[in-house]
């Protein structure tokens, strides 16, 4: 069986709040159908209780929910292959065995919280 190749494009949301900043070291991955890849999220943020959360937009389509750190919350589709680890500003979303309709852009998201 030939493996296909799938392109994996990662896109950065700004924080909401002034001070917040989000980004990527890198827009674009690759990787063979059944590996695995990581994608990278960087932030920092002016509050130490953040709620990062991990997005995909398949080609005219609404963006679709993937998962949400803070409350450690994942949809379905996603509970099996796709994670995140929250740690020292930084949120890689790691997804395995690779599926050629996880070709999508993905977002990567930050809000910031007030814990009283």
């Amino acid at each position: 069986m030939e493996k296909s190749c799938i392109l994996v494009i990662i896109t950065i949301t700004a924080g909401l709040i002034a001070g917040d900043d989000i980004s990527s070291d890198q827009l674009e991955y690759f990787s063979l159908q059944g590996e695995s890849v990581t994608l990278s999220c960087s932030y920092t943020a002016t509050s130490d209780y953040i709620y990062l959360y991990w997005y995909r937009q398949h080609s005219n389509q609404a963006p679709q929910f993937i998962l949400f750190k803070g409350a450690s919350y994942t949809a379905d589709f996603a509970e099996e292959r796709f994670s995140s680890e929250v740690t020292d500003g930084r949120a890689p979303l790691s997804i395995s065995n690779v599926h050629l309709g996880d070709s999508a852009v993905y977002y990567c998201a930050l809000r910031p919280t007030v814990m009283y």
